[in-house]
């Protein structure tokens, strides 16, 4: 299959549009089941190492263990509130959409107990491969004009007890899916000025 000069504009746009998604925007819209469907069918896409697909996924609508989730959140984001500079910033910013979000959804990398071709030198390719699911279904969603925020601000352990999480499994990512108020035009961090964006000449090198 060949693509032509549109489509890569259309890609293109998708990806400078694509946003993390803050709890304070999401609406009270049910997700279609074929658009969910799409999400995670863009997921099982991604690449993996040695073809070894290491991903589970949960997608979470019970609200009880939402509140759970949440908890845990709001615990370990008072640990982080006291580590960076500009905490009156920091309090004000809406970093999770748990409860906001219709549909929340699990990202676990399932550890194999075989030898992996590609991971024999580097044991953590498979956790990375996984990372690529999540980009994978943030396309996707932003494709479908719904948005997706990740919340890392959790305490691992405490998550994969909350969802009873199949023993060997690590979690990746806790997303927040949902339609959306509005897209920002560039992303609120940036907008808010907690950092400035990276020049290509910074981030890019030819030796």
């Amino acid at each position: 299959m060949e693509f032509n000069t549109n489509d890569t504009k259309i890609l293109l746009n998708i990806m400078k549009n694509r946003r993390d998604v803050r709890g304070n925007h999401f609406l009270n819209t049910e997700i279609e089941d074929k658009n969910l469907q799409l999400i995670l069918e863009a997921a099982l896409t991604a690449p993996s190492v040695g073809y070894s697909q290491p991903w589970k996924f949960i997608v979470i609508k019970d609200e009880n263990i939402k509140e759970e989730i949440l908890n845990n959140f709001q615990n370990e984001n008072e640990k982080a509130k006291e580590i960076f500079k500009n905490k009156n910033l920091y309090q004000k910013l809406k970093l999770e959409g748990i409860k906001e979000a219709p549909i929340n959804i699990v990202v676990l990398y399932d550890e194999s107990a075989e030898d992996i071709l590609g991971m024999t030198s580097m044991k953590s390719m498979g956790e990375y491969s996984v990372v690529c699911v999540i980009q994978n279904m943030w396309l996707m969603a932003r494709a479908l004009n719904i948005g997706l925020g990740w919340v890392s601000i959790l305490n691992e352990q405490e998550v994969l007890k909350s969802i009873n999480a199949p023993k060997e499994t690590k979690l990746i990512a806790y997303l927040c899916v949902g339609y959306v108020d509005e897209f920002f035009k560039s992303p609120e961090l940036k907008m808010l000025g907690w950092e400035e964006e990276k020049k290509f000449d910074e981030c890019v090198s030819f030796i």
